[in-house]
């Protein structure tokens, strides 16, 4: 009763009523799925010669099982590239083509992989039996069997990766701890979608439960042992650059700067490494955030604060400050600025009271002073200008109050 299920039946059924007597069996070519085969070239770009006829990922191999037997094959995603690198093992499978509108029985040979064999993501080639040469290179090879990349003899097994790709012993796998699904590129960059897992080794684990998501996208482990086989954790101690997107953790963090003196004791942020929440950490060694076409908005429930070991430089043809109060030098500033224009005006009456005054004596000692058609006495001058003097002192007194601001203050 079994055969009559499965793809037994379905054969049948196809067989019974396709006029051209198409053969499930022999269109999916069963005896030629899951072919283990050695990429011997990769198309990568337009000028490789058979960019036309296979495109970009196209290879050409050699089946493992049978050395001397080769073909060309094309990536079975074409949303998700992983393309293999030269001496690397894929999977070759036959399945339906472009043809299928002419020809039920149309196949093409579609590969995918590479296929783990150190279980490491830097490179997982294995070169043919001719490659290895001496007993001292078997040797080394075994011992990247083992888990090493690196060739630790004095006689190196060299191993055709392409014409780029230079294979580094420093590159180690990420250490996967349960649940996590982890994306892991071949030169120490990877994307985790993890968790916190209590009391294992790691540097976000310390708050929070079991299961609390957490997303760490790392580019570069930065300096680490050569040592390549080992398995590591991300840490923003070594990484070059990372981005940690956080639920409940507390991710063991130093920023190059943690001054907040500006603001009063009660309202201090907590500073980055003590911190437990819902937080995205970048860190870098520069970070740039570029607008080519609308703005840049920063927008906080509580506080934008700009922290450095040196300057915050503002270099822009206008800079517009919107407050109700500014405080400079100190959030305990008392002493309010002056109001430019008025200031100015003030001064400049006073400097113009202070000139007449002295014109007055200076003119005492070349000519007399007449008022009203009669000679005045140098006493009567004096008091004149004493009394201008005067009005305008008093004056620029009534407008002191109105000089500085209310809202703006300085230490």
């Amino acid at each position: 009763m079994g055969a009559e299920y499965g793809f037994s039946a379905l054969n049948n059924s196809l067989n019974s009523q396709n006029s051209n007597n198409f053969n499930l069996f022999n269109a999916l070519k069963l005896n030629e799925l899951n072919v283990p085969a050695r990429v011997l070239d990769i198309v990568l770009d337009e000028s490789h010669p058979r960019f036309k006829e296979l495109g970009i990922g196209g290879i050409e191999y050699e089946l493992v099982t049978s050395p001397g037997t080769k073909g060309t094959a094309i990536y079975y995603n074409s949303s998700i590239k992983h393309y293999p690198l030269i001496n690397e093992i894929v999977n070759v499978n036959s399945f339906p083509d472009t043809g299928l509108g002419t020809s039920n029985t149309s196949a093409t040979k579609y590969y995918s992989g590479p296929i783990s064999l150190w279980q490491h993501p830097h490179h997982n080639s294995y070169p043919t039996v001719g490659n290895q040469v001496n007993e001292t290179q078997n040797k080394s090879l075994s011992q990247t069997q083992a888990g090493s990349t690196k060739v630790n003899t004095d006689q190196t097994l060299t191993i055709d990766l392409g014409s780029t790709f230079e294979e580094r012993g420093n590159i180690h796998p990420l250490l996967p701890f349960e649940g996590d699904i982890i994306h892991e590129g071949r030169w120490g960059n990877s994307i985790r979608l993890g968790s916190t897992v209590k009391d294992k080794p790691n540097d976000w684990s310390s708050t929070g439960k079991n299961g609390d998501p957490i997303i760490i996208i790392r580019n570069g482990q930065g300096d680490q042992s050569e040592e390549g086989w080992t398995h590591i954790v991300e840490s923003t101690k070594h990484d070059d650059s990372s981005i940690y997107m956080t639920s409940t953790q507390k991710v063991e963090f130093n920023a190059s700067s943690t001054s907040y003196v500006s603001y009063k004791d009660e309202l201090s942020p907590i500073t980055p490494d003590k911190y437990s929440g819902q937080q995205i950490i970048l860190d870098s060694g520069r970070l740039i955030f570029n607008s080519y076409s609308d703005h840049i908005l920063l927008s906080s429930a509580k506080s934008i604060n700009l922290n450095s070991l040196e300057s915050v430089n503002v270099d822009t043809p206008k800079m517009i400050v919107q407050a109700d109060n500014i405080y400079l030098g100190s959030h305990a500033a008392t002493e309010p600025l002056l109001k430019g224009n008025l200031t100015v005006d003030v001064l400049k009456n006073l400097i113009i009271a202070l000139k007449q005054l002295n014109n007055t004596f200076r003119d005492l000692q070349t000519q007399p002073i007449v008022n009203l058609g009669q000679p005045v006495s140098l006493d009567m001058s004096v008091r004149l200008a004493s009394i201008t003097l005067n009005t305008t002192l008093t004056s620029i007194e009534s407008q002191l109050k109105d000089l500085t601001s209310q809202y703006n203050y300085t230490v």
